[in-house]
């Protein structure tokens, strides 16, 4: 379990960076929606390169940001019957759900957006609007963003079986009361 646990601790520092990538693509997102609005109504100067950026800019929020989020357990959960049972039950539901459901997602999302943006990097595809962007960095982000994704489940469901094993750090991690 030590092994898992280091590479764990990897999966978990890897999307670390990619969490501050999104928050950063968040910033630049709003910095360029701004600027586009003030140069549209400002100076009547627009492109569709702009709206286009902002778009890419919220793709690499969700997409990169995902993992980041469920690796400091603040995914959406729903706490109607999970808040009121016992911390082993809520690891074994969490292993389950992961195992089951967000683990086979992540490698069927995966497997199939990869030949989407080979697709697009081969023929260099380009938007069909005038002045518009590049498109395989955009559809790059939906492979690495379920990838990462997918290493994060792997990386909870180790930190949870530690858990459920007495791992002192994680017993105390998951026992405290979701706010």
């Amino acid at each position: 379990m030590p092994f898992l646990l280091q590479i764990s601790r990897a999966i978990d520092a890897f999307n670390k960076v990619a969490g501050i990538v999104a928050a950063l693509s968040v910033f630049v997102g709003c910095a360029v929606s701004a600027g586009n609005a003030a140069l549209r109504y400002g100076f009547s100067v627009s492109s569709n390169a702009w709206l286009e950026i902002q778009w890419y800019m919220f793709a690499a929020t969700v997409l990169l940001g995902a993992a980041y989020t469920l690796a400091k357990n603040e995914h959406v959960r729903i706490d109607i019957i999970y808040g009121h049972i016992s911390m082993r039950a809520q690891l074994w539901i969490d292993i389950a759900g992961m195992a089951l459901f967000l683990l086979p997602t992540c490698l069927i999302i995966g497997w199939v957006s990869w030949p989407l943006f080979t697709n697009a990097y081969a023929i260099g595809e380009i938007s069909s609007n005038a002045g518009g962007l590049i498109r395989w960095p955009v559809k790059l982000l939906l492979p690495l963003g379920f990838f990462l994704l997918g290493l994060q489940g792997i990386s909870e469901i180790v930190k949870r079986i530690a858990a459920l094993q007495g791992h002192p750090e994680l017993v105390a991690r998951y026992e405290k009361p979701l706010q």
